[in-house]
């Protein structure tokens, strides 16, 4: 399979890394082309003068796409598209994007969620998705600058359950001409379960608390929130037939401590923005589903989620 026209939706932290990563490939004299789909300043930044990628891994860069857009329309018909944005969004850009997408496309996702999968697939049933997780340090700095310190720099994907047939060496060796770090797994349901039980307990608890996570760390009431959390989503991941470790719960404790102590949650510092919609239906939404579906009890999942719409009510679009 040859991979020629390649789209990044939505350049910010996580996109804009990759993107910039991806934008390697237009000097090797392939032929490939690397689309750019942002918005604001930070679309009229990179148009003007490129992306900036300020990077602790490879220092300092610019990148310049093919095309740096805000219209997805006017993308080429791709090969292979790197989908980062915002869960709140993913419904309307993916109805955008689906007519430029063909039965051989490759979609990867890099959002947080354990539904993320399913998401896509309701909106495009054509081309190959590939459930994902991704660990890396990043956020815009300024428009047109996306900064990366810290985090593993790496992709994680497997197989879509849709497509078992797919082989993944074209995508790994593009990546691996990008220098992107990723890892093809079997057990990508695992390795996504295993991001997404830290980040829900410890976003949702953040988000209802205003506390940072060393913070938390040190409140009683609020460790065990968070411990609780831990516990629900553990349950309903093996509920759900995904193995986990034995230490997931543990680990997911000790992942925090690693982080400096006024360290906010991406779905926090979200929250804490009044003009600014959050992810809570990814994480308290999709956990309750499942929960129903199963007929799994998650009592400290409902309670935070109650917190949240009492601190912050979900403001319908204006569309609706």
């Amino acid at each position: 399979m040859t991979i020629q026209n390649i789209g990044v939706i939505g350049v910010g932290g996580v996109g804009g890394y990759f993107g910039g990563k991806l934008c390697r490939l237009l000097r090797d004299g392939s032929g490939v082309t690397v689309s750019f789909v942002a918005r604001g300043e930070h679309l009229r930044a990179i148009q003007e003068s490129g992306l900036r990628l300020s990077s602790e891994e490879d220092g300092d860069q610019v990148c310049t796409p093919s095309l740096a857009t805000d219209d997805v329309r006017d993308l080429p018909r791709l090969d292979l598209c790197l989908v980062c944005v915002k869960e709140f969004d993913l419904t309307a850009v993916l109805s955008r994007l689906e007519p430029r997408l063909g039965d051989r496309s490759i979609v990867l996702p890099l959002l947080n969620g354990v539904d993320v999968h399913a998401r896509v697939r309701a909106v495009i049933q054509k081309g190959i998705v590939l459930p994902a997780c991704v660990y890396v340090g990043t956020h815009i700095g300024r428009p047109g600058e996306v900064i990366q310190k810290g985090g593993a720099c790496r992709i994680l994907f497997g197989p879509d359950p849709q497509r078992p047939d797919f082989s993944p060496d074209a995508v790994v060796g593009l990546f691996d001409r990008a220098g992107i770090r990723s890892t093809w797994t079997p057990a990508i349901q695992t390795e996504i379960w295993k991001k997404f039980i830290f980040i829900s307990a410890f976003g949702l608890v953040s988000a209802a608390s205003g506390k940072t996570l060393g913070e938390i760390l040190e409140d009683d009431r609020l460790r065990s929130d968070v411990q609780r959390v831990v516990m629900e989503a553990i349950s309903l991941a093996r509920g759900s037939g995904v193995p986990l470790p034995e230490d997931i719960a543990e680990s997911s404790l000790s992942k925090a401590r690693s982080f400096p102590f006024e360290t906010k949650t991406s779905f926090q510092r979200d929250f804490e923005r009044i003009d600014r919609k959050d992810e809570r239906d990814l994480f308290a939404g999709s956990m309750m589903r499942i929960a129903d579906r199963l007929g799994i009890a998650v009592p400290r999942t409902r309670e935070l989620a109650t917190v949240l719409a009492e601190r912050k009510p979900v403001r319908p679009d204006p569309a609706s």
